[in-house]
């Protein structure tokens, strides 16, 4: 218990330092959106590229490990949907928004920092591989699903499967977190030894990554809040911090992922909901306050679930 309190709780105690730091006025908002800049445009995608550059993969296949992570992110999806549609009666584009809330994890915030603390390299490695593919995936799914229920819900035409991938492409191409993983792959190929010089520089920023990640995250939260449609946003934070970590374990073991790949994939969708919910209610317009709550309740839970998630899979 005392192990696995020492690798999770330090993760959620960063956050709430960000947090603090801007509730009681010691930095301004603009600082964390400026950490969480240098976090998404440099040090993450450093670490993602010096992973990759120097991970062994022995000839380890990512589809089982894409596919056990992805099946537990559809059961959960199709849950909140349901639940959002049938249960509290909301239209289909809330059904969406409360889909992408219940199974989009803040992977590249918390994560990351998680997973490189309580598996180790293996689990960051397993962990790279699943972010080659899960934004992209998530967001054109995200996008294709809310524009046929504006469809539904307002008969405005909206694009075609061609018009989203373009967009989402091109957002993708210069997205430095794609860019990153793309260039340690291209250097994973060649073969050839990090020179000393770039090890130099690229292992003191890659080490940043992890805590400058947490702490803006928590200075960017006071930005969030609960703010209404508290029922449903607890009912999907409950599918967020249960059940899909639950349904990729069991895709996971199904699968026969390593103990250490699975047990980053379940860390991974353990963590709170991204901040990319938010993002895609502000592209609609639609959901706000839905996002926002699912965030802050599934943040201030999560660190008694991952920890109690962190406990099922070390035994």
């Amino acid at each position: 218990m005392s192990a696995t309190l020492l690798n999770v709780l330090p993760v959620f105690l960063m956050i709430l330092l960000g947090w603090l730091l801007v509730r009681f006025g010691l930095f301004k908002d603009h600082v964390g959106e400026a950490l969480g800049e240098f976090v998404f445009k440099i040090a993450v995608p450093v670490l993602l590229f010096r992973t990759i550059a120097e991970a062994q993969f022995h000839g380890a296949s990512p589809f089982r490990l894409w596919i056990a992570y992805f099946s537990g992110v559809t059961v959960t999806w199709a849950a909140g949907h349901l639940l959002a549609t049938r249960v509290f009666g909301r239209d289909s584009r809330i059904g969406v928004l409360a889909g992408v809330s219940s199974a989009f994890a803040n992977n590249v915030f918390i994560g990351l920092p998680l997973v490189g603390r309580t598996v180790g390299d293996d689990g960051v490695v397993a962990l790279s591989i699943l972010l080659a593919v899960h934004l992209p995936v998530m967001m054109v799914v995200g996008t294709l699903l809310m524009e046929q229920a504006e469809r539904k819900e307002s008969g405005i035409a909206g694009r075609g499967l061609l018009g989203v991938l373009r967009q989402v492409g091109a957002n993708l191409a210069r997205n430095p977190l794609v860019i990153g993983l793309a260039a340690g792959i291209v250097f994973h190929l060649t073969g050839l030894p990090m020179p000393a010089v770039a090890a130099s520089v690229v292992d003191p920023i890659a080490g940043m990554a992890g805590p400058a990640a947490l702490i803006s995250l928590g200075m960017a939260l006071r930005k969030y809040g609960i703010s209404g449609n508290i029922g449903i946003s607890a009912c999907m934070s409950v599918l967020k911090l249960v059940l899909l970590p639950a349904s990729v374990w069991a895709a996971s073991r199904i699968l026969g992922l390593t103990p250490e790949w699975t047990a980053a994939m379940v860390l991974t969708s353990a963590v709170p909901t991204g901040v990319n919910a938010w993002l895609i209610a502000n592209r609609f317009g639609v959901g706000h306050s839905l996002a926002a709550s699912t965030i802050t309740l599934t943040t201030a839970v999560g660190a008694l679930t991952v920890t109690a998630w962190s406990l099922l899979l070390a035994h």
